[in-house]
Protein backbone atom coordinates (compact mmCIF):
# COMPACT_ATOMS: atom_id res chain seq x y z
CA UNK A 1 0.00 0.00 0.00
CA UNK A 2 1.41 3.73 -0.65
CA UNK A 3 1.28 6.03 2.05
CA UNK A 4 1.33 9.52 1.35
CA UNK A 5 1.31 12.13 4.31
CA UNK A 6 -1.26 14.69 4.67
CA UNK A 7 -1.55 18.48 3.70
CA UNK A 8 -4.19 19.58 6.12
CA UNK A 9 -6.55 21.23 3.34
CA UNK A 10 -8.75 23.99 5.39
CA UNK A 11 -12.40 24.36 3.85
CA UNK A 12 -12.67 27.64 1.48
CA UNK A 13 -15.36 29.84 3.33
CA UNK A 14 -17.92 29.62 0.22
CA UNK A 15 -18.38 27.33 -2.71
CA UNK A 16 -17.60 28.27 -6.19
CA UNK A 17 -20.26 27.56 -7.65
CA UNK A 18 -23.77 28.57 -7.48
CA UNK A 19 -26.55 25.75 -6.28
CA UNK A 20 -28.70 23.91 -8.46
CA UNK A 21 -31.95 22.79 -5.82
CA UNK A 22 -32.41 19.43 -7.69
CA UNK A 23 -28.50 18.67 -7.41
CA UNK A 24 -28.88 19.96 -3.66
CA UNK A 25 -31.40 17.62 -2.77
CA UNK A 26 -29.16 14.74 -4.41
CA UNK A 27 -26.14 15.54 -2.46
CA UNK A 28 -27.55 15.50 0.65
CA UNK A 29 -29.79 12.34 -0.05
CA UNK A 30 -26.41 10.86 -1.55
CA UNK A 31 -24.77 11.79 1.53
CA UNK A 32 -27.08 10.45 3.87
CA UNK A 33 -27.32 7.24 2.11
CA UNK A 34 -23.91 6.55 2.59
CA UNK A 35 -23.67 7.20 6.30
CA UNK A 36 -27.10 4.51 5.76
CA UNK A 37 -24.96 1.79 4.49
CA UNK A 38 -22.22 2.46 6.88
CA UNK A 39 -24.44 1.94 9.65
CA UNK A 40 -26.10 -1.07 7.51
CA UNK A 41 -22.53 -2.69 7.75
CA UNK A 42 -21.99 -2.49 11.04
CA UNK A 43 -25.19 -3.56 12.52
CA UNK A 44 -24.39 -6.67 10.01
CA UNK A 45 -20.99 -7.68 10.90
CA UNK A 46 -21.25 -6.55 14.31
CA UNK A 47 -21.53 -9.49 17.36
CA UNK A 48 -22.28 -7.93 20.46
CA UNK A 49 -26.35 -7.33 21.89
CA UNK A 50 -25.59 -3.87 21.88
CA UNK A 51 -24.83 -2.94 18.86
CA UNK A 52 -25.90 -5.79 16.28
CA UNK A 53 -29.20 -5.62 18.49
CA UNK A 54 -30.22 -2.19 19.99
CA UNK A 55 -28.49 -0.47 17.23
CA UNK A 56 -26.39 2.02 19.54
CA UNK A 57 -23.90 3.50 17.07
CA UNK A 58 -23.57 5.97 14.91
CA UNK A 59 -21.90 6.66 11.40
CA UNK A 60 -21.38 9.98 9.79
CA UNK A 61 -19.24 11.26 7.16
CA UNK A 62 -17.06 14.74 7.76
CA UNK A 63 -15.33 17.48 5.88
CA UNK A 64 -11.29 17.74 5.97
CA UNK A 65 -11.13 20.16 8.49
CA UNK A 66 -13.48 17.98 10.62
CA UNK A 67 -17.12 19.55 10.12
CA UNK A 68 -20.32 17.22 10.60
CA UNK A 69 -21.50 17.31 6.72
CA UNK A 70 -24.09 14.40 6.57
CA UNK A 71 -25.35 11.36 9.16
CA UNK A 72 -27.56 8.59 9.34
CA UNK A 73 -30.89 9.03 11.78
CA UNK A 74 -28.92 7.59 14.46
CA UNK A 75 -27.97 8.63 18.09
CA UNK A 76 -28.09 12.68 18.10
CA UNK A 77 -25.85 12.29 21.40
CA UNK A 78 -23.19 10.82 19.17
CA UNK A 79 -24.04 12.73 16.02
CA UNK A 80 -23.13 16.30 17.64
CA UNK A 81 -20.08 15.19 19.12
CA UNK A 82 -18.15 13.47 17.20
CA UNK A 83 -16.81 16.35 15.10
CA UNK A 84 -15.17 17.73 17.96
CA UNK A 85 -13.24 13.74 17.70
CA UNK A 86 -12.46 14.29 14.12
CA UNK A 87 -10.95 17.95 14.42
CA UNK A 88 -9.22 16.87 18.06
CA UNK A 89 -7.39 13.73 16.00
CA UNK A 90 -6.66 16.53 12.91
CA UNK A 91 -5.15 18.48 15.25
CA UNK A 92 -2.81 16.13 17.40
CA UNK A 93 -1.70 14.16 14.68
CA UNK A 94 -1.51 16.92 11.66
CA UNK A 95 1.25 15.20 8.73
CA UNK A 96 1.04 12.29 11.02
CA UNK A 97 -1.89 10.67 9.37
CA UNK A 98 -1.59 8.82 6.54
CA UNK A 99 -3.54 6.53 3.82
CA UNK A 100 -4.69 2.97 5.45
CA UNK A 101 -4.82 4.63 9.20
CA UNK A 102 -7.53 3.99 11.38
CA UNK A 103 -7.68 5.84 14.75
CA UNK A 104 -9.44 4.89 17.66
CA UNK A 105 -10.41 7.36 20.61
CA UNK A 106 -12.75 7.54 23.13
CA UNK A 107 -11.27 10.03 26.07
CA UNK A 108 -13.93 12.98 26.91
CA UNK A 109 -11.39 15.61 26.20
CA UNK A 110 -10.72 14.64 22.49
CA UNK A 111 -14.13 14.64 21.74
CA UNK A 112 -15.68 11.56 23.41
CA UNK A 113 -19.08 11.43 24.82
CA UNK A 114 -18.50 8.99 27.97
CA UNK A 115 -16.18 6.20 27.73
CA UNK A 116 -18.23 3.32 26.32
CA UNK A 117 -18.51 4.97 23.25
CA UNK A 118 -15.25 4.35 21.29
CA UNK A 119 -14.93 6.05 18.10
CA UNK A 120 -12.90 4.85 15.13
CA UNK A 121 -11.94 7.73 12.61
CA UNK A 122 -10.67 6.99 8.31
CA UNK A 123 -9.37 9.69 6.73
CA UNK A 124 -10.20 9.42 2.83
CA UNK A 125 -7.42 10.57 0.43
CA UNK A 126 -6.90 11.47 -2.78
CA UNK A 127 -3.63 12.47 -4.51
CA UNK A 128 -2.00 13.08 -1.01
CA UNK A 129 -4.34 14.32 0.32
CA UNK A 130 -7.50 14.45 3.13
CA UNK A 131 -10.51 14.98 0.88
CA UNK A 132 -13.35 13.54 3.95
CA UNK A 133 -13.22 11.50 6.91
CA UNK A 134 -15.58 8.63 7.36
CA UNK A 135 -16.21 7.66 11.44
CA UNK A 136 -18.49 5.42 13.69
CA UNK A 137 -18.99 5.50 17.54
CA UNK A 138 -20.38 2.49 19.29
CA UNK A 139 -21.28 2.14 22.74
CA UNK A 140 -19.43 -1.18 23.92
CA UNK A 141 -20.88 -2.97 27.15
CA UNK A 142 -17.55 -3.22 28.72
CA UNK A 143 -14.57 -1.47 28.65
CA UNK A 144 -13.27 -2.55 32.08
CA UNK A 145 -13.56 0.10 35.40
CA UNK A 146 -14.99 -1.16 38.74
CA UNK A 147 -18.43 -2.66 37.78
CA UNK A 148 -19.81 -4.90 35.17
CA UNK A 149 -20.94 -2.84 31.89
CA UNK A 150 -19.06 0.03 32.33
CA UNK A 151 -21.66 2.07 33.36
CA UNK A 152 -21.43 2.84 37.38
CA UNK A 153 -23.43 4.77 39.49
CA UNK A 154 -21.07 5.78 41.92
CA UNK A 155 -17.78 6.79 39.64
CA UNK A 156 -16.89 9.53 40.69
CA UNK A 157 -13.39 9.66 38.61
CA UNK A 158 -13.16 9.13 35.05
CA UNK A 159 -10.91 6.24 36.03
CA UNK A 160 -13.46 3.90 37.73
CA UNK A 161 -15.31 4.03 34.25
CA UNK A 162 -12.70 2.02 32.06
CA UNK A 163 -10.65 2.06 29.46
CA UNK A 164 -9.36 5.82 28.48
CA UNK A 165 -8.09 6.31 24.96
CA UNK A 166 -7.15 9.92 23.77
CA UNK A 167 -5.76 8.65 20.12
CA UNK A 168 -4.38 5.50 19.15
CA UNK A 169 -3.31 4.17 15.25
CA UNK A 170 -5.72 1.15 15.93
CA UNK A 171 -5.11 0.26 12.23
CA UNK A 172 -1.54 2.09 10.93
CA UNK A 173 -1.04 2.00 7.58
CA UNK A 174 -3.39 -0.98 6.64
CA UNK A 175 -2.14 -3.18 9.77
CA UNK A 176 -4.43 -3.99 12.70
CA UNK A 177 -2.18 -3.57 15.82
CA UNK A 178 -4.13 -5.93 18.07
CA UNK A 179 -1.22 -6.01 20.88
CA UNK A 180 -1.42 -2.50 21.69
CA UNK A 181 -5.35 -2.76 21.74
CA UNK A 182 -4.97 -5.09 24.15
CA UNK A 183 -3.15 -3.11 26.12
CA UNK A 184 -5.15 -0.24 26.20
CA UNK A 185 -8.34 -2.20 27.02
CA UNK A 186 -7.10 -5.07 29.54
CA UNK A 187 -4.50 -4.42 31.02
CA UNK A 188 -4.12 -0.36 31.37
CA UNK A 189 -7.34 -0.06 33.19
CA UNK A 190 -6.99 -2.81 35.41
CA UNK A 191 -4.07 -0.57 36.87
CA UNK A 192 -6.45 1.30 39.28
CA UNK A 193 -7.37 0.17 42.30
CA UNK A 194 -10.54 -1.91 42.30
CA UNK A 195 -10.94 -1.67 38.67
CA UNK A 196 -10.46 -4.49 36.18
CA UNK A 197 -10.13 -4.53 32.15
CA UNK A 198 -12.75 -5.23 29.91
CA UNK A 199 -14.40 -8.28 31.09
CA UNK A 200 -15.53 -9.17 26.75
CA UNK A 201 -12.95 -8.23 25.14
CA UNK A 202 -13.49 -10.91 22.07
CA UNK A 203 -16.48 -9.20 21.78
CA UNK A 204 -15.20 -5.79 21.53
CA UNK A 205 -12.44 -6.35 19.75
CA UNK A 206 -15.00 -7.98 17.00
CA UNK A 207 -17.18 -4.62 17.14
CA UNK A 208 -14.23 -2.47 16.65
CA UNK A 209 -13.31 -4.49 13.59
CA UNK A 210 -17.15 -4.35 12.91
CA UNK A 211 -16.42 0.09 12.62
CA UNK A 212 -13.64 -0.08 11.30
CA UNK A 213 -14.93 -2.12 8.36
CA UNK A 214 -17.72 0.16 7.95
CA UNK A 215 -15.70 3.17 7.82
CA UNK A 216 -14.20 1.09 4.81
CA UNK A 217 -17.67 0.99 2.91
CA UNK A 218 -18.06 4.67 3.29
CA UNK A 219 -14.65 5.09 1.78
CA UNK A 220 -15.27 3.25 -1.15
CA UNK A 221 -18.59 4.94 -1.46
CA UNK A 222 -17.07 8.20 -0.87
CA UNK A 223 -14.92 7.33 -4.12
CA UNK A 224 -17.53 6.03 -6.24
CA UNK A 225 -19.01 9.34 -5.76
CA UNK A 226 -15.78 11.54 -6.39
CA UNK A 227 -15.20 9.20 -9.60
CA UNK A 228 -18.73 9.97 -10.68
CA UNK A 229 -19.38 13.83 -10.43
CA UNK A 230 -16.04 14.82 -9.51
CA UNK A 231 -14.37 15.69 -6.43
CA UNK A 232 -15.12 20.12 -7.10
CA UNK A 233 -18.75 19.29 -7.32
CA UNK A 234 -18.81 16.88 -4.50
CA UNK A 235 -16.94 19.17 -1.98
CA UNK A 236 -18.89 22.47 -3.51
CA UNK A 237 -22.07 20.52 -2.65
CA UNK A 238 -20.94 19.82 0.73
CA UNK A 239 -20.42 23.22 1.07
CA UNK A 240 -23.82 24.04 -0.21
CA UNK A 241 -25.68 21.62 2.44
CA UNK A 242 -23.69 23.47 5.50
CA UNK A 243 -24.97 26.88 4.02
CA UNK A 244 -28.35 25.81 3.40
CA UNK A 245 -28.75 24.07 7.33
CA UNK A 246 -27.06 28.08 8.14
CA UNK A 247 -29.66 29.56 6.18
CA UNK A 248 -32.43 27.15 8.15
CA UNK A 249 -31.36 28.15 11.50
CA UNK A 250 -31.18 31.79 11.04
CA UNK A 251 -34.33 31.59 9.35
CA UNK A 252 -35.88 29.95 12.88
CA UNK A 253 -34.00 32.10 15.28
CA UNK A 254 -35.49 35.45 13.54
CA UNK A 255 -39.30 33.42 13.66
CA UNK A 256 -38.92 32.41 17.30
CA UNK A 257 -37.97 36.16 18.30
CA UNK A 258 -40.78 37.48 16.33
CA UNK A 259 -42.99 35.00 17.47
CA UNK A 260 -41.87 35.20 21.10
CA UNK A 261 -41.85 39.12 21.10
CA UNK A 262 -38.27 39.30 22.99
CA UNK A 263 -34.38 38.45 21.81
CA UNK A 264 -34.17 36.83 25.31
CA UNK A 265 -34.92 33.85 26.31
CA UNK A 266 -34.43 31.75 29.72
CA UNK A 267 -35.15 28.19 31.34
CA UNK A 268 -33.72 26.32 34.05
CA UNK A 269 -34.04 23.09 35.33
CA UNK A 270 -32.37 20.76 37.66
CA UNK A 271 -31.04 17.43 37.92
CA UNK A 272 -32.14 14.98 40.90
CA UNK A 273 -29.23 16.18 43.05
CA UNK A 274 -30.55 19.84 43.22
CA UNK A 275 -27.47 20.97 40.52
CA UNK A 276 -29.29 23.62 38.15
CA UNK A 277 -28.77 23.64 34.68
CA UNK A 278 -29.21 27.19 33.76
CA UNK A 279 -29.15 28.91 30.16
CA UNK A 280 -29.82 32.62 28.16
CA UNK A 281 -30.61 32.74 24.33
CA UNK A 282 -29.89 35.84 23.32
CA UNK A 283 -31.34 36.14 19.35
CA UNK A 284 -29.76 38.89 17.07
CA UNK A 285 -33.05 39.31 15.20
CA UNK A 286 -31.55 41.37 12.18
CA UNK A 287 -29.06 38.04 11.26
CA UNK A 288 -30.39 35.15 12.82
CA UNK A 289 -27.25 34.56 15.38
CA UNK A 290 -27.63 33.72 18.55
CA UNK A 291 -26.01 33.47 22.30
CA UNK A 292 -26.50 30.43 23.97
CA UNK A 293 -25.28 31.47 27.56
CA UNK A 294 -25.29 28.49 30.38
CA UNK A 295 -23.82 30.71 33.10
CA UNK A 296 -25.63 29.98 36.15
CA UNK A 297 -24.83 26.38 35.74
CA UNK A 298 -23.69 24.21 38.39
CA UNK A 299 -20.31 23.63 39.61
CA UNK A 300 -18.54 20.03 38.25
CA UNK A 301 -20.76 17.75 40.65
CA UNK A 302 -19.02 14.51 42.96
CA UNK A 303 -20.24 11.85 40.61
CA UNK A 304 -21.05 10.76 37.47
CA UNK A 305 -22.92 13.68 35.99
CA UNK A 306 -20.45 16.02 34.86
CA UNK A 307 -20.97 16.34 30.55
CA UNK A 308 -18.33 16.56 28.42
CA UNK A 309 -18.17 19.87 26.42
CA UNK A 310 -19.09 17.93 22.86
CA UNK A 311 -22.34 16.86 24.57
CA UNK A 312 -23.78 20.31 25.10
CA UNK A 313 -23.16 21.46 21.73
CA UNK A 314 -24.62 17.47 20.43
CA UNK A 315 -27.87 18.74 22.56
CA UNK A 316 -27.75 22.38 20.99
CA UNK A 317 -28.04 20.92 17.44
CA UNK A 318 -30.12 18.34 17.77
CA UNK A 319 -32.78 21.20 19.59
CA UNK A 320 -32.47 23.57 16.46
CA UNK A 321 -32.37 20.56 13.84
CA UNK A 322 -35.51 19.47 15.86
CA UNK A 323 -37.10 22.79 15.89
CA UNK A 324 -36.55 23.71 12.23
CA UNK A 325 -39.75 23.23 10.05
CA UNK A 326 -37.31 21.95 6.77
CA UNK A 327 -36.17 18.38 6.00
CA UNK A 328 -32.26 19.35 5.85
CA UNK A 329 -29.70 17.13 7.25
CA UNK A 330 -28.44 17.44 10.75
CA UNK A 331 -24.64 18.92 9.77
CA UNK A 332 -22.28 22.01 10.96
CA UNK A 333 -24.04 24.10 9.72
CA UNK A 334 -26.66 24.43 12.12
CA UNK A 335 -24.08 25.47 14.43
CA UNK A 336 -23.13 28.23 12.18
CA UNK A 337 -25.11 31.43 13.67
CA UNK A 338 -24.26 29.85 17.24
CA UNK A 339 -22.32 31.42 20.07
CA UNK A 340 -21.98 28.90 22.91
CA UNK A 341 -20.82 29.95 26.64
CA UNK A 342 -19.87 27.60 29.08
CA UNK A 343 -18.82 28.30 32.91
CA UNK A 344 -15.33 26.81 33.37
CA UNK A 345 -15.45 24.38 35.76
CA UNK A 346 -19.15 23.93 35.67
CA UNK A 347 -20.61 19.93 35.09
CA UNK A 348 -20.92 21.25 31.63
CA UNK A 349 -16.99 21.81 31.12
CA UNK A 350 -15.33 19.81 33.86
CA UNK A 351 -11.52 19.28 34.24
CA UNK A 352 -10.13 16.61 32.55
CA UNK A 353 -10.26 13.54 35.41
CA UNK A 354 -13.99 14.18 36.41
CA UNK A 355 -16.43 11.01 35.95
CA UNK A 356 -18.72 11.25 33.06
CA UNK A 357 -20.21 8.27 32.06
CA UNK A 358 -23.88 9.44 33.01
CA UNK A 359 -23.51 12.96 31.65
CA UNK A 360 -23.58 11.38 28.07
CA UNK A 361 -26.95 9.76 29.07
CA UNK A 362 -28.66 11.40 31.66
CA UNK A 363 -27.57 15.56 32.00
CA UNK A 364 -27.57 15.49 27.56
CA UNK A 365 -30.98 15.13 28.52
CA UNK A 366 -31.57 18.10 31.01
CA UNK A 367 -29.70 20.43 28.52
CA UNK A 368 -32.27 19.17 25.80
CA UNK A 369 -35.13 19.73 28.57
CA UNK A 370 -33.62 23.54 29.42
CA UNK A 371 -33.00 24.39 25.45
CA UNK A 372 -36.29 23.40 24.37
CA UNK A 373 -38.12 25.23 27.63
CA UNK A 374 -36.54 28.26 26.58
CA UNK A 375 -37.46 28.06 23.29
CA UNK A 376 -41.30 27.08 24.44
CA UNK A 377 -41.18 24.46 21.63
CA UNK A 378 -42.35 21.20 24.02
CA UNK A 379 -43.11 19.99 27.17
CA UNK A 380 -40.20 17.65 28.93
CA UNK A 381 -39.66 13.76 27.44
CA UNK A 382 -38.74 11.55 30.00
CA UNK A 383 -35.07 13.29 30.33
CA UNK A 384 -33.66 10.23 31.06
CA UNK A 385 -31.92 7.02 29.08
CA UNK A 386 -33.06 4.56 32.31
CA UNK A 387 -29.13 2.87 31.86
CA UNK A 388 -29.61 -0.93 33.25
CA UNK A 389 -26.25 -3.08 33.48
CA UNK A 390 -25.47 -6.15 34.70
CA UNK A 391 -23.03 -8.84 34.74
CA UNK A 392 -19.97 -10.60 36.27
CA UNK A 393 -16.53 -11.14 36.13
CA UNK A 394 -16.90 -12.78 32.63
CA UNK A 395 -19.29 -10.50 30.61
CA UNK A 396 -21.68 -7.33 30.94
CA UNK A 397 -25.06 -6.31 29.85
CA UNK A 398 -26.20 -2.77 29.46
CA UNK A 399 -29.46 -1.18 27.89
CA UNK A 400 -31.45 1.90 27.89
CA UNK A 401 -34.97 2.18 28.43
CA UNK A 402 -37.83 4.11 26.92
CA UNK A 403 -40.15 6.26 28.44
CA UNK A 404 -43.21 8.91 27.65
CA UNK A 405 -42.38 12.02 25.09
CA UNK A 406 -43.56 15.48 25.75
CA UNK A 407 -46.60 17.00 24.26
CA UNK A 408 -46.46 19.97 22.00
CA UNK A 409 -48.95 22.57 21.07
CA UNK A 410 -50.15 20.59 18.42
CA UNK A 411 -49.51 17.03 19.38
CA UNK A 412 -49.97 14.37 21.92
CA UNK A 413 -46.90 12.92 23.93
CA UNK A 414 -45.73 9.51 22.68
CA UNK A 415 -45.70 6.43 24.92
CA UNK A 416 -42.85 3.95 25.05
CA UNK A 417 -40.57 5.57 23.06
CA UNK A 418 -37.06 6.61 23.29
CA UNK A 419 -36.78 10.78 23.09
CA UNK A 420 -33.92 13.51 22.01
CA UNK A 421 -30.31 12.46 22.81
CA UNK A 422 -31.05 8.69 22.20
CA UNK A 423 -32.29 6.77 19.48
CA UNK A 424 -31.85 2.76 20.24
CA UNK A 425 -33.95 -0.30 20.39
CA UNK A 426 -34.52 -2.42 23.26
CA UNK A 427 -33.21 -5.74 23.64
CA UNK A 428 -35.88 -8.36 22.05
CA UNK A 429 -36.83 -11.20 24.87
CA UNK A 430 -35.71 -13.94 23.14
CA UNK A 431 -31.97 -12.90 22.51
CA UNK A 432 -32.33 -11.42 26.00
CA UNK A 433 -33.03 -14.51 27.64
CA UNK A 434 -31.00 -16.89 25.91
CA UNK A 435 -27.52 -15.04 26.23
CA UNK A 436 -28.11 -13.47 29.83
CA UNK A 437 -29.44 -15.34 32.91
CA UNK A 438 -32.47 -13.73 32.96
CA UNK A 439 -36.63 -13.97 32.51
CA UNK A 440 -38.12 -11.21 31.69
CA UNK A 441 -41.68 -10.54 33.29
CA UNK A 442 -42.88 -7.63 32.39
CA UNK A 443 -42.39 -4.52 29.74
CA UNK A 444 -45.76 -3.07 29.33
CA UNK A 445 -46.89 0.91 29.06
CA UNK A 446 -47.07 2.37 32.85
CA UNK A 447 -50.26 3.71 31.85
CA UNK A 448 -51.63 7.42 33.18
CA UNK A 449 -47.86 8.19 33.96
CA UNK A 450 -48.03 10.77 31.27
CA UNK A 451 -48.74 14.54 32.11
CA UNK A 452 -52.67 15.42 31.58
CA UNK A 453 -53.59 18.13 29.58
CA UNK A 454 -55.22 19.95 26.61
CA UNK A 455 -52.63 17.46 24.72
CA UNK A 456 -51.24 14.38 27.31
CA UNK A 457 -47.84 13.62 27.64
CA UNK A 458 -46.86 9.82 26.71
CA UNK A 459 -47.21 6.92 29.06
CA UNK A 460 -43.79 5.91 30.41
CA UNK A 461 -42.72 1.52 30.85
CA UNK A 462 -42.55 -0.98 33.56
CA UNK A 463 -39.41 -3.24 32.72
CA UNK A 464 -39.56 -6.17 35.27
CA UNK A 465 -36.36 -8.65 35.25
CA UNK A 466 -35.60 -11.75 37.16
CA UNK A 467 -31.93 -13.10 37.37
CA UNK A 468 -31.22 -16.76 37.25
CA UNK A 469 -28.08 -16.40 39.09
CA UNK A 470 -26.27 -14.29 41.47
CA UNK A 471 -25.47 -11.13 39.80
CA UNK A 472 -23.92 -7.80 39.63
CA UNK A 473 -26.96 -5.10 39.25
CA UNK A 474 -26.78 -1.16 38.74
CA UNK A 475 -28.81 1.59 37.72
CA UNK A 476 -28.20 5.01 36.23
CA UNK A 477 -30.98 7.01 36.17
CA UNK A 478 -32.54 10.51 36.29
CA UNK A 479 -36.14 12.23 36.92
CA UNK A 480 -36.60 10.11 40.00
CA UNK A 481 -37.33 13.54 42.12
CA UNK A 482 -37.95 16.20 39.82
CA UNK A 483 -40.75 15.55 37.58
CA UNK A 484 -40.73 15.99 33.65
CA UNK A 485 -42.20 19.45 33.51
CA UNK A 486 -45.46 20.38 31.52
CA UNK A 487 -45.70 23.59 29.84
CA UNK A 488 -49.12 25.68 29.55
CA UNK A 489 -50.81 24.53 32.21
CA UNK A 490 -50.62 21.13 30.84
CA UNK A 491 -49.41 18.28 34.04
CA UNK A 492 -46.11 17.43 34.70
CA UNK A 493 -45.28 13.51 34.09
CA UNK A 494 -44.77 10.85 36.85
CA UNK A 495 -40.92 10.63 38.22
CA UNK A 496 -39.55 7.12 37.54
CA UNK A 497 -38.83 4.44 40.31
CA UNK A 498 -36.39 1.43 40.65
CA UNK A 499 -37.56 -1.18 43.01
CA UNK A 500 -35.63 -4.39 44.16
CA UNK A 501 -38.05 -7.16 45.05
CA UNK A 502 -35.15 -9.31 46.70
CA UNK A 503 -35.81 -13.08 47.94
CA UNK A 504 -34.77 -13.24 51.71
CA UNK A 505 -32.07 -15.87 52.24
CA UNK A 506 -30.16 -16.75 55.40
CA UNK A 507 -27.23 -15.68 54.22
CA UNK A 508 -28.17 -12.10 54.17
CA UNK A 509 -29.90 -12.62 57.82
CA UNK A 510 -33.21 -11.67 56.21
CA UNK A 511 -34.56 -14.95 56.52
CA UNK A 512 -34.67 -17.10 59.82
CA UNK A 513 -33.55 -20.83 59.59
CA UNK A 514 -36.31 -22.27 61.11
CA UNK A 515 -38.63 -20.59 58.62
CA UNK A 516 -41.51 -23.34 57.10
CA UNK A 517 -43.57 -21.21 55.10
CA UNK A 518 -42.85 -19.77 52.05
CA UNK A 519 -41.49 -16.23 52.55
CA UNK A 520 -42.23 -12.98 51.70
CA UNK A 521 -39.94 -11.07 49.23
CA UNK A 522 -38.74 -8.07 50.41
CA UNK A 523 -39.62 -4.56 48.12
CA UNK A 524 -36.84 -2.30 48.44
CA UNK A 525 -37.14 1.19 46.31
CA UNK A 526 -33.17 1.91 45.07
CA UNK A 527 -33.40 5.82 44.39
CA UNK A 528 -31.73 6.83 41.04
CA UNK A 529 -28.52 5.56 40.96
CA UNK A 530 -27.86 2.13 42.95
CA UNK A 531 -25.50 -1.12 42.59
CA UNK A 532 -26.49 -4.33 44.51
CA UNK A 533 -25.29 -7.63 44.17
CA UNK A 534 -28.51 -9.72 43.32
CA UNK A 535 -29.26 -12.95 43.78
CA UNK A 536 -30.97 -15.64 42.11
CA UNK A 537 -34.65 -15.24 41.72
CA UNK A 538 -34.39 -11.27 42.78
CA UNK A 539 -35.66 -9.28 40.16
CA UNK A 540 -35.39 -5.52 39.42
CA UNK A 541 -38.56 -3.33 38.11
CA UNK A 542 -37.98 0.14 36.57
CA UNK A 543 -40.72 2.19 36.35
CA UNK A 544 -39.95 5.05 33.68
CA UNK A 545 -41.23 8.68 34.06
CA UNK A 546 -43.64 9.98 31.58
CA UNK A 547 -44.36 13.32 29.53
CA UNK A 548 -45.05 16.35 30.34
CA UNK A 549 -48.39 17.95 29.06
CA UNK A 550 -48.98 21.20 26.91
CA UNK A 551 -51.91 22.77 27.95
CA UNK A 552 -54.41 22.93 30.56
CA UNK A 553 -57.16 20.08 30.88
CA UNK A 554 -60.56 20.93 28.81
CA UNK A 555 -58.88 23.38 26.94
CA UNK A 556 -60.33 23.20 23.13
CA UNK A 557 -57.72 21.48 20.85
CA UNK A 558 -55.83 23.59 18.12
CA UNK A 559 -56.59 22.64 14.34
CA UNK A 560 -54.57 20.47 13.09
CA UNK A 561 -53.54 18.90 16.58
CA UNK A 562 -52.33 15.22 16.09
CA UNK A 563 -53.76 12.55 17.53
CA UNK A 564 -50.99 10.09 19.06
CA UNK A 565 -51.78 9.19 22.67
CA UNK A 566 -54.91 8.64 24.59
CA UNK A 567 -52.66 7.48 28.01
CA UNK A 568 -51.86 4.15 27.29
CA UNK A 569 -51.89 3.52 23.44
CA UNK A 570 -49.54 5.53 20.63
CA UNK A 571 -49.20 6.01 17.12
CA UNK A 572 -45.88 3.97 15.96
CA UNK A 573 -43.35 7.33 14.40
CA UNK A 574 -40.32 8.96 15.18
CA UNK A 575 -36.77 8.72 14.37
CA UNK A 576 -36.64 4.57 15.41
CA UNK A 577 -39.59 3.80 13.33
CA UNK A 578 -38.44 5.40 10.13
CA UNK A 579 -34.86 3.45 10.47
CA UNK A 580 -36.66 0.43 11.17
CA UNK A 581 -38.59 0.92 8.34
CA UNK A 582 -35.84 1.62 6.24
CA UNK A 583 -34.22 -1.75 7.11
CA UNK A 584 -36.94 -3.59 6.59
CA UNK A 585 -37.46 -2.35 2.69
CA UNK A 586 -40.48 -0.07 3.28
Amino acid sequence: MVTEALKAQPLPAKPSSKSDPILLSLFANRFMSIAEAMGRSLQQTAVSTNIKERLDFSCAIFAPNGDLIANAPHLPVHLGSMSFAVRYQINLLGEDLRDGDVILTNHPVAGGSHLPDITCITPVFQAGEIVFFTASRGHHADIGGILPGSMPPTSKTIFEEGAQIKSFKVVKEGEFQRDELVRYLVEEPSKYPGCSGSRCLSDVESDLRAQISANNKGVNLIYLMVDEYGLKVVQDYMLHIRDNAELAVRNLLKTVAKKQGTSELSAVDHLDDGTPIALKVTIDAENGSAVFDFEGTGPEIYGNLNAPVSVTYSAIIYCLRAMVDQDIPLNQGCLVPIEVKLPAGSCLDPSETAAVVGGNVCTSQRVTDVILRAFDAAAASQGDCNNLTFGSSGYGYYETISGGSGAGPTWEGTSGVHTHMTNTRITDPEILERRYPTILHQFSLRKGSGGVGQHNGGDGVIREIEFLEPIQCSILSERRVYHPYGLHGGGDGACGQNIWIKQPRKEDGDLSPDETSTPTPRKIYLGGKATVKMGKGDRIVICTPGGGAWGAPGEERKAGSKEGVKHGRGDARGGFFDRLAEQLGA
